[in-house]
């Protein structure tokens, strides 16, 4: 009898418990997912790709930020450099996770693929007992709801023709709120004047592919470039 306190901690959950976990998830997913296809459709795209784009890409914010770089005609390369850029919060979400993601080289990286925001927050809050496939069940279930929704909003969006002015500057208008979030939270305006000044090389040089290639520099000048620490900066804004 004195055995049995210690084994119940470690005893799997219901298959019940990962779906009450996901629900909440959902009313949040489906929504969001089904904007997320009506706009893909409204861009210009067929309604399939939109639903591809959430089963192969699954990036949430980034997803929505496809769509007028998807208007506005951007190559591929452009679009996938710019996703993976929003998506590096990641992997330190990743690294939090390390050592309770499983063993098992498919659940592994199933795991670290489908890792959103809402999915971290689920997982990090899971019992010790919590088994390989209920782990991997939150994320799929978690997928599934974004999915779910991109495919009804994207049959919707083949229905109803809703002209969307102005989407080609949307893209202008996210990169000036973030640029502007960044500049008011760092301690010098390097980063701004670095980024501007790779943007009006590239326009110049190759205006065509002038996202890809002022991304490219603004991430090397970010490697190569020494980094101030606060102290130093305080130090010099009061002499």
């Amino acid at each position: 009898m004195s055995s049995l306190p210690s084994a119940l901690p470690e005893t799997p959950a219901p298959p019940t418990s990962v779906l009450s976990l996901s629900i909440p998830v959902a009313m949040g997913y489906v929504p969001l997912g089904m904007v997320f296809g009506f706009l893909f459709v409204q861009a210009g795209a067929v309604w399939w790709l939109a639903v591809v784009a959430s089963v192969l890409v699954f990036a949430g914010a980034a997803q929505f930020m496809m769509v007028p770089m998807l208007a506005a005609g951007l190559p591929v390369a452009a679009i996938a450099l710019a996703t993976l850029v929003v998506n590096l919060r990641h992997i330190f979400y990743g690294l939090s996770l390390l050592d309770k993601l499983p063993h098992q080289p498919w659940a592994r990286w199933y795991l670290v693929f489908a890792l959103t925001d809402e999915t971290y927050s689920v997982l990090t809050t899971l019992p010790a007992g919590t088994t390989t496939r209920q782990m991997v069940a939150v994320a799929l279930l978690n997928q599934g709801w974004w999915v779910l929704g991109t495919l009804l909003g994207a049959l919707i969006g083949t229905q109803a023709q809703v002209p969307l002015v102005g989407l080609d500057f949307a893209l202008a208008a996210l990169f000036a709120v973030l640029a502007v979030e960044q500049w008011r939270s760092a301690n010098t305006s390097l980063p701004l004047w670095v980024a501007l000044g790779s943007y009006a090389l590239a326009q110049a040089l190759m205006p065509q592919q002038a996202l890809l290639i002022s991304i490219t520099l603004s991430v090397l000048a970010g490697l190569v470039l020494p980094k101030r620490s606060p102290s130093k900066t305080a130090e010099q804004e009061a002499t």
